[in-house]
């Protein structure tokens, strides 16, 4: 089945109690209420994700995710294990990248935690089995919900779960969402290294579009595919959310329409990306309510 490609910058409609997709320039509505987000370059704008029935290649192997650990009075049961990212400068954009993503400048961050894997079906469950928690997605009655990507994939990342949708969850296991830069930086490291590995392209160390699987795969499954601080699936799987609204950084002159609080920065790319969408500093945005089905998250702290 064929997908609208290149991709720049996400923006997905926000979802709404009609479930109508909202007007954009280049837009190409679906068959289907799912909330879709791709972008032609330069400018941000939607077109349609169709994801395949059957995968044409065979997943690999699944990383299988440590046992979560027994609920303590601080926070429940949930997989609870995080890398931390030392305090520090790094390099943060690309000056050889598209123009959101320029100019390169450092950023001085303070030592903070970020989740080793991506939140997964398994946990989301938990927490809405405890809370009785329902997205937005399901608020406004979409035909695609998170249930049903996560049949039979535990281990795989949520799906379905837009901005809002995150954000409880990370405050219910006691984390937040990582700023933009905390998302690069765990990504890239302080070498300005362009993707989790380094600087070549290997479509064999991510989860995305070369790689011809046409779905998630569980979390952990590109071991070779970690960032230089052991963080995997930073590069593909699923696009996953940030704290930051999308804005020029400083000293940009590049102006865009899409700049503002109006859209919530993604990042990572996800499964059907190829090589300049899972670059460290490629940046993409969408509405805070959009829920697709390679979009999820990861916790900071």
């Amino acid at each position: 089945m064929k997908r609208m490609l290149p991709v720049s910058l996400l923006l997905s409609l926000a979802l709404i109690v009609s479930c109508g997709p909202s007007p954009s320039a280049t837009a190409t509505p679906t068959s289907t209420p799912t909330v879709e987000f791709k972008t032609p370059l330069p400018e941000p704008t939607e077109a349609q994700v169709v994801p395949t029935n059957t995968p044409v290649a065979p997943p690999p192997t699944p990383t299988p995710l440590p046992t979560p650990a027994e609920e303590e009075e601080e926070g429940p049961a949930v997989t609870d294990i995080m890398v931390e990212i030392p305090a520090g400068p790094f390099t943060m954009g690309n000056d050889n990248g598209r123009k959101d993503e320029a100019p390169a400048h450092e950023v001085d961050l303070p030592a903070f935690e970020i989740d080793k894997f991506e939140v997964t079906n398994a946990d989301f469950a938990l927490f809405v089995e405890t809370t009785g928690y329902q997205t937005d997605a399901e608020k406004v009655g979409l035909s695609r919900i998170w249930r049903d990507a996560a049949e039979g994939k535990d281990n795989h990342p949520v799906v379905y779960v837009s901005w809002n949708d995150a954000v409880a969850y990370c405050q219910w296991v006691g984390k937040r969402l990582p700023t933009e830069a905390e998302w690069e930086k765990a990504a890239r490291g302080t070498d300005a290294r362009l993707y989790p590995w380094g600087n070549e392209y290997d479509p064999n160390k991510f989860n995305g579009k070369d790689g011809g699987i046409r779905g998630t795969t569980a979390v952990g499954s590109f071991a070779d595919g970690a960032s230089p601080y052991g963080v995997l699936d930073m590069a593909g799987n699923v696009w996953e959310w940030t704290a930051d609204w999308y804005e020029a950084y400083p000293g940009s002159s590049y102006q865009s329409p899409y700049y503002g609080k109006q859209f919530k920065v993604v990042r990572g790319g996800g499964w059907f990306e190829t090589a300049d969408f899972v670059r460290t500093t490629a940046r993409n945005a969408t509405s805070d309510t959009a829920a697709n089905d390679d979009l999820g998250f990861r916790c900071a702290r």
